[in-house]
């Protein structure tokens, strides 16, 4: 998807805003990569004119973020296919889900898994259909939703128990429902089917450690490498509050809450807090002159195809989100003015109150508040 361009200045608000996104994400979610050795392989694409001409103006409206549009385009494209087109379904579906369309995305994945040609397309259309009735229920407990997620999940590893994605979101389910030595079992069969490469897997083992803590609002899981060559795993912060600070160096507010930044950085020094900049420039010669000059010596990071921006659902800047230390995220503050330091006394706080959890040493040295 294209990086936004686009920019305007709303200074009342003290925001800088990007016109790009028409909806919010409906819940950020983390989706194992699965391992599917003997995924077959994909059937071939029907060939009709109508159907491809259909199909690459969805893809050009993704691209332009008319989202609406992608949606109506793809269905036509299915239509045309005769009705049970994967291709376009399952682009119509990964729509649905992103902007919680969830009562359309499960009779899309119900459609999938009458067209699967094999057990692991049943099973990647049956876990998406749990993952809908699942994100359906938001924030309430309502058993008979939580139970129909669960036997189409269960369904799904049934028929790929190597269905990490299913693993983790059954996990999530039997959590909800205080079922919490099966969610523990069942997140440590998903760290059997990912790679510990995975950005998902530190959450995994964290949430098999404590599958209570899967019923958090959680932030999206993410590695990135710095500015300075480190690795950073938002998962690997040993217990640390995190604070996330998007802005970029032409961004009016996001300079003005400059001095502000560079005092937490110095009062919280030596404390369990972790401070993450994360830029919208594209002149990465200028970003980086205006860090060593502004003499920013916290961990930063330049996203370029606003990547992360897109996973946090972030259209404005300056934009920040504190997350404590099991990993929750806590707040989001948009604007100049916001009280960060207040929230992250009380969040520091309770952080030294708690026995600290380990971290990989190549991830202590990226987190560098001290």
């Amino acid at each position: 998807m294209a990086s936004v361009r686009l920019l305007s200045f709303n200074v009342a608000c003290g925001l800088c805003l990007s016109f790009g996104a028409l909806f919010a994400a409906a819940q950020a979610t983390v989706k194992p990569a699965t391992q599917n050795p003997s995924a077959p392989a994909a059937p071939a694409a029907p060939t009709d004119p109508k159907y491809l001409a259909a199909m690459a103006e969805a893809k050009q409206l993704v691209h332009d973020r008319q989202y609406v549009f992608a949606m109506d385009k793809y269905k036509k494209a299915n239509k045309i296919a005769g009705g049970k087109d994967r291709d376009s379904l399952n682009k119509l579906l990964e729509l649905q889900l992103k902007f919680g369309q969830f009562k359309d995305a499960i009779n899309t994945a119900t459609i999938l898994e009458a067209a699967a040609s094999s057990p692991i397309e049943r099973s990647r259309a049956e876990t998406d259909r749990g993952e809908a009735i699942f994100l359906e229920t938001g924030d309430k407990n309502k058993l008979d939703k939580l139970q129909a997620a669960d036997a189409a999940l269960k369904a799904a590893i049934a028929d790929n128990p190597k269905n990490g994605t299913a693993h983790y979101f059954d996990g999530k389910v039997l959590a909800r429902m205080q079922q919490m030595e099966a969610a523990s079992e069942q997140f440590k069969q998903c760290l059997k089917c990912v790679s510990p490469s995975d950005p998902s897997y530190t959450r995994a083992q964290h949430f098999a450690e404590n599958p209570q803590l899967s019923t958090a609002k959680m932030a999206p899981a993410f590695t990135v490498t710095a500015l300075d060559g480190t690795k950073f795993t938002l998962d690997e912060m040993g217990g640390r509050v995190v604070l996330i600070d998007f802005w970029a160096t032409w961004c009016g507010p996001c300079n003005e809450e400059l001095p502000h930044m560079k005092k937490i950085a110095r009062e919280f020094a030596g404390q369990p807090l972790v401070i993450i900049s994360i830029s919208w420039d594209n002149d990465e010669t200028k970003w980086r002159n205006f860090i060593n000059k502004n003499e920013m010596t916290w961990v930063q990071y330049r996203d370029v195809n606003h990547e992360l921006s897109k996973e946090f659902d972030v259209n404005a800047i300056p934009h920040y989100f504190t997350i404590d230390s099991d990993g929750a995220l806590t707040a989001e503050m948009m604007g100049s003015g916001s009280d960060v330091e207040g929230k992250l006394k009380k969040l520091v706080a309770r952080a030294k109150a708690v026995p600290p959890r380990s971290a990989p040493p190549a991830t202590v040295a990226a987190t560098g508040t001290e």
